[in-house]
């Protein structure tokens, strides 16, 4: 049976507190695959303890941040030598085959009615894998990637009112006017600077959009997801090992063809950017089983400031005052949304 989105429009995930008001939900909790009574005491514990509190809604704030840093450099592990979506392939086949012992004989198993949100869960990240990919092969990254990150939030936000009822005030609506001003602006001042594939480039300015909506999309049914289980580390063992599968698929003729002295360095890499994955995606979990959907997402796309920096201090790539400034303009943005909240 899956949830209802009636039983998560709170801002705040379920708990052990609404196990007796939801026997359909938790009955096979306490006996699961591994016997009766209880689960011990773990960090999922300490995770539970702190929903609906003050403490709880600090450490959201601070893991979507921590989710918008390693995002920026995500993105930075998928550029370089490699094909970007044979590095995405890579590191998808590590983070699947590394959760596969966490999610058979570490964490809970799932609940019966989460298998149809997983199922859910691995349509919406397909199609926002395809869909990014499209965006890139016909667009400039440094045009198209503010494109994606600025109608996220929005259309998360959007989405949140509608799924869980969290509601921006005006406040925080000016917070997020301000912060899209500064990704657009971005997309829109190296929009006039682009030369390559200018062709294509109202295509993909479409795809961007759609790609944007995608990315709302698994974020506020991710959340929904996260907050229909007990165990929030079930959802994140189970999502990392059942969706590991797509991108392989779809590439396995090109790693068939791989040489092993192209495998090694691109497995490497797979293998970092497995554990930055890990952390990243669950790191924005929490954030929005901790705290609000909107909230969270609109600070992970400070990522955007971050994946600027990384560019500029790492990888020396040119970063004129034009673009601090609208990078500014987004950090400004990011906090009003919270000095609002």
């Amino acid at each position: 049976m899956i949830l209802p989105p009636s039983t998560l429009r709170s801002s705040q995930p379920l708990s052990s507190a609404s196990i007796n008001e939801r026997p359909f939900i938790y009955s096979k909790i306490s006996r699961g695959v591994r016997g009766a009574g209880p689960p011990p005491q773990r960090m999922s514990d300490w995770i539970r303890s702190l929903e609906g509190t003050p403490s709880g809604h600090d450490l959201a704030l601070a893991l979507a941040l921590l989710a918008a840093v390693l995002h920026a450099l995500f993105g930075a592990l998928q550029k370089g030598k490699h094909d970007p979506w044979m590095s995405r392939s890579a590191i998808d086949i590590c983070y699947g085959l590394i959760a596969v012992p966490f999610a058979l004989f570490v964490v809970p198993w799932p609940e019966p009615h989460m298998w149809l949100i997983f199922a859910g869960a691995l349509v919406i990240h397909a199609g926002y894998k395809y869909l990014q990919a499209m965006t890139y092969s016909r667009g400039a990254y440094t045009v198209v990637y503010p494109v994606v990150r600025g109608t996220g939030p929005l259309f998360a936000v959007l989405g949140a009112g509608l799924w869980f009822d969290e509601h921006f005030s005006a406040g925080q609506w000016l917070g997020l006017a301000t912060l899209l001003a500064g990704i657009f602006g971005l997309a829109a001042y190296n929009l006039r600077y682009v030369v390559v594939a200018r062709e294509t480039l109202v295509q993909a300015l479409g795809l961007a959009v759609a790609t944007g909506f995608f990315v709302a999309l698994y974020t506020t049914y991710d959340a929904y997801g996260i907050r229909a289980t007990y165990d929030p580390f079930t959802f994140l063992a189970w999502f990392f090992m059942l969706d590991g599968f797509f991108m392989p698929i779809v590439m396995r003729r090109e790693l068939r063809a791989l040489t092993r002295e192209a495998a090694l360095p691109l497995f490497r890499r797979g293998i970092l950017g497995a554990f930055v994955a890990f952390f990243s995606f669950g790191s924005i979990l929490m954030a929005t089983r901790l705290g609000n959907v909107g909230e969270a997402a609109v600070l992970r796309e400070t990522s955007t400031v971050f994946a600027a920096l990384i560019g500029w201090l790492i990888l020396k790539e040119r970063v004129t005052r034009v673009q601090l400034g609208l990078m500014a303009l987004i950090a400004v943005g990011a906090v009003i949304v919270q000095a609002m909240g």
